[in-house]
């Protein structure tokens, strides 16, 4: 008997129309699969990290190694045996675990996976020079080894496109005049000093990159020649884990590296860059198995990445949002981009819409980031909505402690009388995004060339990192522990050192009911802005106090 693919996923995802396929696979092909076993204490682990999240416990900041969090969660002698003999019986011993075991990945032949994954039938599909192997049909488990599998990745996830679909809009401006965003306006917006530079040896931040996006070393020079002559900074990335590729410097990769190192100036920067050694590989989920087996990480990690709910299993959701937990217990903080699209809108039938939360940033265990445009677009001033600001409700998470009283409640009562319909959205899911930056007309160097224009939270996510990495470099040199998983104690301030954003929506359903609009900016917290926008040394007193 066998157990089909639902056992593990809740749809099976559909090749996206842009991916063009190829044809079937040889069955001498080498594939990389990746094993998700089964953890112990996922329960103890969340509570763990409540703990050490929450200003107002005796744990906070006292943060798991590596270690401590393999000895929680490792799976059982009977998991890592019976997924090891399975795997064994089809002759597959090419295999690497992770330091916490609960990650396996093992190589060998399309035919083998076949056999191995009984209905997966192993395809190529290639988009924009880029060509990738997975499965065009669900597969199935036997029944004895899927209680202790969450799920086998390198089957079925194509990459979506970057956040980026709205990259190069372009602002109708007058006459032609633009002022752009630049790090001396984000500076000056955001009341960071020429000496709010890095200076503790034990600090570094990273961005991290799947879409087959590289960094260019020497636009990030040219980029810090023009626009970082102000302040101190570094001119060039300390580490770079994964492979860069050989061709152009990619858009999003060149604002993420630009605008972290320039916000979150003179700290020692990696960059994650994963095209993956083979074609089967999952570049997101190959980065989280790359952070439960290194010992020693950065502190703050950005990440301009995200995928439609929907076109999820809820089994990865759940499993990836394990391993948010995982890095928040040691202190890690990860944040999000909150995505392009709004509330985004998904079509469930005949004139029936609801809105479409996108993960990670719908997790409840990153800090998801907004967007926000200048009021006047040629002057440094107050701040409203962009209206492509990713925000809403997630239709998996349930609504977390820490947001539900502080936050959500006060705004739907707060705007009770235009909300959305009900129908749209999850009243009780996770809701995001929890702060916002600046997310419009940037200036990037990209190929030598300074270029303007360029906007999305992809913008916003590295400035928000960059400033929590200084206010970890001053925690640090005052001999506290980094902020970790910043939400618990970001909810308390209750919007406390931030700038907040009222004015503006964001984009919803273009239909009769909604006519394009999602959710709007309230006063203190709401779906499009969180929290608002950093006021720099108000959120780095608010942060140092304890």
């Amino acid at each position: 008997m066998h157990f089909l693919i639902s056992v593990f996923f809740s749809s099976f995802p559909r090749i996206p129309e842009d991916w063009t396929h190829v044809g079937r696979v040889n069955p001498t092909e080498e594939l990389e699969l990746t094993f998700a076993l089964k953890q112990q204490n996922v329960n103890l682990l969340e509570e763990t990290l409540s703990l050490v999240s929450d200003p107002d416990s005796a744990s906070y900041g006292k943060h798991l190694t590596l270690e401590e969090v393999s000895s929680l969660v490792r799976p059982s002698e009977l998991t890592q045996k019976v997924v090891r003999h399975w795997l064994q019986s089809h002759g597959i011993t090419n295999c690497l675990t992770v330091r916490t075991q609960d990650f396996l990945q093992c190589t060998m032949t399309a035919e083998v996976a076949e056999t191995l994954l009984p209905g997966s039938k192993f395809h190529r599909y290639t988009r924009d020079g880029q060509s990738l192997v997975r499965s065009s049909a669900p597969y199935s488990v036997h029944d004895d080894v899927h209680q202790h599998l969450d799920f086998v990745g390198g089957l079925h996830r194509l990459p979506p496109r970057g956040l980026q679909d709205s990259s190069n809009r372009k602002q109708k401006s007058k006459a032609g005049v633009h002022l752009g965003v630049t790090p001396a306006i984000l500076r000056a917006r955001y009341n960071l000093t020429a000496t709010d530079v890095g200076t503790a040896q034990n600090n570094s931040q990273a961005v991290a990159q799947f879409l087959e996006q590289y960094y260019s070393p020497a636009d990030l020079a040219e980029f810090m020649s023009m626009y970082g002559r102000s302040f101190q900074h570094h001119s060039q990335v300390d580490r770079v884990v994964g492979t860069q590729g050989a061709g152009k410097a990619g858009l999003e990769a060149s604002l993420d590296i630009e605008y972290i190192m320039s916000t979150g100036a003179n700290i020692s920067t990696w960059v994650f860059t994963n095209p993956g050694r083979h074609e089967s590989q999952e570049p997101f989920l190959q980065w989280m198995v790359l952070l439960s087996n290194m010992s020693d990480l950065p502190w703050v990690h950005t990440i301009s990445y995200g995928d439609d709910e929907d076109s999820l299993s809820t089994a990865y959701m759940m499993r990836i949002n394990t391993e948010f937990m995982k890095a928040g217990v040691r202190g890690i903080s990860l944040l999000f981009a909150s995505g392009d699209s709004g509330a985004g809108c998904r079509h469930l039938g005949k004139e029936q819409n609801s809105f479409r939360p996108s993960f990670p940033a719908s997790s409840p265990y990153v800090t998801t980031v907004g967007g926000t445009s200048f009021k006047n677009p040629f002057k440094v001033t107050y701040e409203v909505t962009d209206y492509i600001s990713g925000g809403g409700f997630s239709n998996v998470f349930k609504m977390p402690d820490y947001q539900v009283i502080i936050a959500v409640d006060a705004y739907m009562k707060t705007v009770a009388a235009t909300l959305p319909p009900q129908s749209y959205y999850n009243t009780s899911g996770r809701a995001y995004p929890d702060m916002a930056a600046l997310s419009d007309n940037y200036w990037v160097v990209i190929n030598r060339v300074p270029v303007p224009w360029v906007s999305g939270t992809s913008a916003s996510t590295p400035v928000v990192g960059g400033m929590l990495s200084l206010i970890n470099d001053q925690r640090l040199l005052k001999g506290l522990p980094a902020l970790g998983f910043l939400n618990p104690r970001l909810y308390k301030l209750k919007g406390q050192a931030l700038f907040d954003v009222t004015e503006g929506c964001h984009l919803g359903c273009l239909d009769e009911q909604v006519q394009g609009k999602g959710f709007c900016a309230a006063p203190s917290w709401d779906p499009v802005t969180g929290w608002g926008t950093p006021n720099y040394p108000a959120l780095l007193a608010a942060l140092l106090a304890k």
